[in-house]
């Protein structure tokens, strides 16, 4: 997808400060954190949403799910996290690229 800009952070066109990456993944600091930990976990391939990927390819969405605890372990998030999935514009999605928010820390934002 030649104008995500999450395709071109993963394809290394944009720079991103990169916590985690191995042939399926991208794990990167958000550049507008929400909390004292936020990062951002994207699949190297473009998928568009929830919805996409799960018909496209429901074991990205798995591995991804499966690789956040390793993830936060080694950013030492003992004491636990918080993960988001924004999915469409109604649900807060910004980047038409799905991503999963790992977040943490004592600026933890609550809901309201």
């Amino acid at each position: 997808m030649t104008d995500c800009l999450f395709c071109k952070i993963a394809a290394g066109e944009i720079p991103s400060d990169t916590v985690y990456e191995n042939d399926k993944i991208l794990v990167f600091k958000d550049i507008y954190p929400k909390a004292d930990v936020h990062l951002l976990i994207i699949p190297k391939q473009h998928y568009t949403d929830l919805p996409d990927i799960q018909e496209k390819d429901p074991d990205m969405m798995n591995y991804m799910m499966k690789m956040i605890p390793d993830i936060a372990k080694d950013q030492g998030l003992d004491t636990g996290f918080r993960t988001i999935i924004n999915t469409g514009r109604g649900g807060g999605q910004e980047v038409f690229h799905i991503h999963i928010h790992l977040m943490a820390g004592p600026r933890l934002p609550g809901f309201k």
